[in-house]
């Protein structure tokens, strides 16, 4: 059984907070809000807790894991950011986007695309998130909260206590979010290419819907 925290959207209680982050340091996977849908949630460096994600989704090895970064610092770390994509990344960050990027040193092979060395991040624009990422003080491995066979992610904190109360460890309700994902920008090569359309618009990257 789950443990289920209703959060303020806009004040997080702090108590609350170190509560969950306990609980992901501790290797439980969360389901928590963001600012496009819900996202589960583990401790970057936890392989069983990552499997656990996988097997939720039900996805293989070739699907990316994003690292949920505080700040572009901490994006800096994890990813190899040269000066124009640094921009872009200032322009657009804390926002519905993750960026295809290619993982600096820090960055365990296991959580990389297993063939291009890739690896998505983001910064996220919403209260709660941020609070758990600085009381973590490190990033927080995510994927989309979007199970198989539905259309489109989760957005609403009680339906995910229906569908998954048994196989994650928290669920936090901070009100209904978005029903779109991010918008994935590949920052890899010479210019931006939109891998998924979702709640980020495109244009500042000089890129439309296909």
């Amino acid at each position: 059984m789950s443990q289920y925290f209703s959060i303020h959207p806009q004040n997080p209680q702090q108590r609350l907070i170190a509560q969950a982050a306990e609980i992901i340091r501790d290797g439980g996977v969360i389901a928590y809000p963001t600012d496009s849908s819900y996202a589960l949630g583990c401790h970057l460096g936890d392989k069983a807790a990552q499997e656990r994600i996988r097997a939720i989704r039900g996805v293989d090895d070739s699907h990316h894991f994003t690292l949920v970064c505080r700040n572009l610092a901490e994006i800096a770390t994890y990813a190899k950011v040269d000066n124009s994509q640094f921009r872009l990344l200032k322009a657009n960050t804390p926002g519905s986007y993750t960026f295809i990027l290619q993982a600096s040193r820090e960055v365990p092979r296991r959580l990389q695309h297993p063939k291009r060395s890739t690896i998505g991040l983001r910064v996220p624009d919403h209260a709660v998130t941020l609070a758990l990422l600085e009381e973590l003080n490190e990033p927080l491995l995510s994927m989309t909260l979007q199970l198989p066979g539905d259309d489109e992610p989760l957005n609403q904190a009680w339906e995910i206590r229906e569908r998954l109360e048994r196989q994650v460890d928290l669920i936090i309700d901070a009100g209904a979010c978005d029903v779109l994902p991010t918008t994935v920008i590949d920052l890899t090569g010479e210019t931006p290419v939109l891998t998924r359309r979702g709640k980020g618009d495109p244009a500042p990257f000089g890129l439309e819907e296909e």
